[in-house]
């Protein structure tokens, strides 16, 4: 069984679970931020995160008793960046032979880590934006991905010797 986030018991008032608004505006930056960091577009990271919430509201009355509302919410949000991106990917790719990339703003360190993190295997690098970015602890990781925290630590160690090997040869 699944401990209630601290976050959301907070949300909770003393009749029951958080409302849908309270719970929207608690989470919905944070887990943006974490889908741009797995798809590396915010605006397809708050579309995907937007969509989730979508999902959840007719479902809130049931959503909201869940022990863990937010991994529930958070996993939907994966899930369908997932399909997205398999569905995007041939696109994606061909635009990008097509065009030439111009990186304006983020530094070379930040440009250097999220390319870094797009060669990662998907599961990887799910395990190391969950387990850094998310603050997710290894059993947290294990549970919402259904593998055993032994597979959790394997791929959060290959992530990290992949990310070392790659950002230390720039």
């Amino acid at each position: 069984m699944t401990m209630v986030s601290e976050a959301t018991r907070a949300l909770a008032d003393d009749t029951g679970p958080p409302t849908f608004e309270s719970f929207y505006a608690a989470h919905f930056q944070r887990l943006s931020l974490q889908l741009f960091a797995y798809t590396g577009d915010f605006g397809q990271a708050q579309d995907v995160v937007q969509e989730a919430f979508c999902r959840a509201l007719p479902r809130w009355e049931k959503v909201s008793r869940y022990d863990d509302p937010l991994a529930w919410l958070r996993k939907v949000a994966w899930n369908l960046a997932t399909s997205r991106f398999r569905r995007l990917r041939v696109q994606q790719a061909h635009a990008r032979r097509y065009r030439e990339e111009h990186v304006d703003g983020p530094g070379p360190d930040r440009v250097a880590l999220a390319r870094a993190l797009a060669t990662l295997p998907e599961k990887h690098r799910r395990a190391v934006i969950l387990y850094h970015l998310a603050d997710l602890s290894i059993a947290q990781i294990a549970e919402q991905e259904d593998v055993a925290e032994g597979t959790v630590k394997s791929w959060l160690h290959r992530g990290r010797t992949a990310l070392a090997a790659q950002l230390t040869d720039a």
